[in-house]
């Protein structure tokens, strides 16, 4: 005995061969996408193609191309192509469409013709989620994501580019003028055919400068000031990593801290995330159904403007301030730093120490440097914050408020929980 696991002889037949049913589990996602997909009514979110005509060749019903795209958004397979090989090897999809196995034309085209009616679908399964009570703690996180467009690099003009290219372009005319000033002294052949190709590449270099020089007045003209060769509406984007802007779209979500279920969306071109707070939060409360919402978001969406958007609509934000001082630096102690009153040496940030004396109450170090901090003397007078930020003074009473109303504790080594405080 060779003490393996034997598997079965492909060639083995039986007299019950077994069906796909029996290759599903009845824990398997599909099955809720199946009976998700069969409730809808297709016609009124808005599907093409539910009247079937009367000649030519049969269509796929809408809802078999709806369940292989919504498979394929569940598990990750977002090209035609590769949902039509899944459709032809996988069992789960086999299970779900039948065995029909649509090009990827067909798929690609049912996705571009049904995009909005394909968003009222999301829509009702988000309005699901509310009736089965899985957005009671009303409580989302909002982020933003680059997706990369149609749309290559050297087919994106800005002020910047355009410029650059310029200066680019005028270095080689010089170069190719010095090359042919050279190639004129010399008395040959070579030299001859030289000069022919040198004046060839200056003069495509002139028509190249001539188009640049229309493409600058287009740029200056766009409202953006910023124009899109083959997608007119990507922009260029800014990531984390130096010189790798992508040309793309900036996708903001609204996600359920409690199931981790996409509540709302939106696909923007704007590079930054500073005026996407108040809307997508209030979209995230549409969507839940919830009077009062939390909504926690990183310092990339702080805005002054949007934050006092959402005093008195039930959104309660929760974004950190922007640290734009450089005085840190420099030396220098951060503005909203303070000092209460003790009675024992204070070390201070950068290796300081200090007394805080009772009488100076809160001091703020904002306009003095570590060295000038251990030398304090008694009679410096008492410095308010420093404020850097519009609508710093309705942010801070807004920010009390949200604080009295919200409850605070630890949920692990680094990191906080916040939910609402039970009224």
């Amino acid at each position: 005995m060779h003490r393996f696991i034997d598997g079965e002889d492909r060639m083995q037949q039986t007299l019950l061969p077994n069906s796909l049913e029996d290759y599903v589990g009845e824990e398997n996602p599909v099955r809720v996408i199946e009976v998700f997909i069969d409730e809808l009514d297709l016609i009124a979110l808005g599907f093409s193609g539910m009247t079937p005509a009367a000649t030519g060749r049969p269509a796929y019903h809408p809802s078999t191309l709806l369940k292989i795209y919504l498979y394929g958004y569940l598990n990750r397979l977002q090209s035609s192509r590769r949902l039509e090989r899944e459709a032809r090897r996988n069992i789960e999809l086999m299970w779900l469409v039948g065995r029909l196995a649509p090009d990827f034309k067909t798929i690609a085209d049912f996705r571009k013709d049904n995009g909005a009616a394909i968003r009222a679908a999301c829509a009702q399964f988000v309005v699901l989620c509310r009736q089965l009570g899985l957005f009671t703690r009303a409580v989302v996180a909002i982020d933003g994501s680059k997706f990369k467009a149609v749309n290559n690099r050297d087919k994106n003009y800005t002020v910047a580019k355009v410029t650059g290219r310029m200066e680019q372009v005028d270095a080689s005319i010089a170069r190719y003028l010095r090359a042919l000033d050279r190639a004129d002294r010399e008395e040959s052949d070579v030299a001859e055919a030289k000069s022919g190709r040198l004046k060839e590449k200056i003069a495509g270099l002139r028509r190249q400068m001539q188009a640049l020089k229309v493409m600058e007045q287009t740029v200056q003209d766009a409202p953006d000031q910023q124009v899109s060769l083959t997608d007119p509406d990507a922009r260029s984007m800014a990531t984390s990593g130096k010189g790798t802007a992508t040309v793309g779209y900036n996708v903001q979500t609204a996600v359920d801290a409690e199931y981790h279920l996409i509540v709302a969306h939106e696909v923007t071109n704007q590079g930054h995330d500073r005026s996407h707070l108040a809307p997508m939060a209030l979209k995230a409360q549409e969507a839940t159904g919830c009077e009062q919402i939390t909504a926690l978001a990183d310092r990339g969406y702080f805005s002054g403007d949007q934050v006092l958007s959402c005093e008195g609509t039930g959104v309660a934000p929760v974004v950190p301030k922007p640290l734009t001082s450089s005085g840190t630096k420099r030396g220098f102690f951060p503005a909203g730093l303070h000092l209460r009153r003790r009675a024992r040496p204070l070390h201070l940030p950068g290796g300081g120490k200090t007394h805080a004396y009772p009488q100076l109450g809160s001091l703020n170090f904002g306009a003095f440097g570590a060295s000038d901090a251990r030398v304090w003397p008694a009679h410096v007078p008492v410095f308010g914050s420093v404020g850097n930020i519009p609508h710093e003074a309705e942010i801070g009473a807004f920010r009390g408020k949200l604080i009295s109303n919200l409850c605070w504790y630890p949920s692990g080594p680094r990191y906080r929980r916040i939910v609402p405080r039970d009224r």
